[in-house]
C-alpha cells in the first residue's frame, strides 16, 4: 500500500504487508501435489506420444523418404549423364584419331603424289638440258671441224703468200701443203 506524505499524498512505494500466505512450499516442489502433478504428467506426455506418432514423425518420415528418392534418382540421372559424357568424349577421342589418320595418309599421299611429279618434272627437264647440251656439244663440234678445215685453208693462203712476198715469186702448193702437214703431226 502506498503511505501518505506530510503534505497528505500519496508516494509510489508500496510497503510489504502481510496478505496471509504462510510460509507456503513451491506448489511442483510440495509433496501434497505430487500424486496430481504425475498425473498430468502421464496425461501430457501420453498426448504428446500419440501426436507425434500419428501425425508429426509420419510427415518427418515422409520428408526423409522423399528427400533419400530425390538424392537417390538425383545420383542415378548423374552416373547416367557421366557414362554418357564418357561415351560421347571416347567417341570424340576416337573421331580425333580418324580424322588424324586420314590426315597423315592424305599428307603421305600428296607428299608422294608431289614427289613423282617433281621426279617426273626433274627427268623432263634433265633429258632436255642433256638433249640441248648433246646438240651443242654437236654444234661445238661441227664449228669446230669447220674452223679447223678453214684454218688450214687459211694457214695455206697465209703461207704462199709469206712465201711469195719474200720471195717475190709465187709459192709451189703442194710444197706448202707438206710443209703445213709436217708441222701438224
Amino acid at each position: 500500500m502506498a503511505s501518505p506524505t506530510p503534505e497528505g499524498h500519496t508516494s509510489g512505494t508500496v510497503e510489504p504487508a502481510d496478505v496471509g500466505h504462510g510460509a507456503h512450499a513451491f506448489p511442483p516442489f510440495d509433496s501434497a501435489h505430487f500424486a496430481s502433478t504425475l498425473v498430468w504428467l502421464a496425461i501430457s506426455f501420453g498426448l504428446l506420444y500419440y501426436l507425434m506418432s500419428k501425425i508429426a514423425l509420419p510427415r518427418v518420415e515422409n520428408i526423409l523418404k522423399a528427400r533419400a528418392d530425390k538424392i537417390a534418382s538425383d545420383l542415378k540421372g548423374a552416373h547416367a549423364a557421366r557414362e554418357k559424357s564418357e561415351k560421347a568424349a571416347a567417341d570424340h577421342e576416337k573421331t580425333i584419331a580418324d580424322a588424324r589418320a586420314k590426315a597423315q595418309a592424305l599428307a603421305q599421299t600428296t607428299q608422294a603424289q608431289i614427289n613423282a611429279e617433281t621426279d617426273a618434272k626433274h627427268h623432263a627437264l634433265e633429258a632436255e638440258l642433256n638433249a640441248k647440251l648433246a646438240g651443242a656439244e654437236k654444234q661445238i663440234v661441227e664449228t669446230k671441224t669447220t674452223a679447223m678445215a678453214s684454218v688450214e685453208t687459211i694457214a695455206k693462203d697465209a703461207a704462199a703468200a709469206i712465201i711469195e712476198r719474200l720471195t717475190g715469186r709465187p709459192a709451189d702448193p703442194k710444197a706448202v701443203a707438206a710443209a703445213l702437214a709436217k708441222a701438224k703431226s
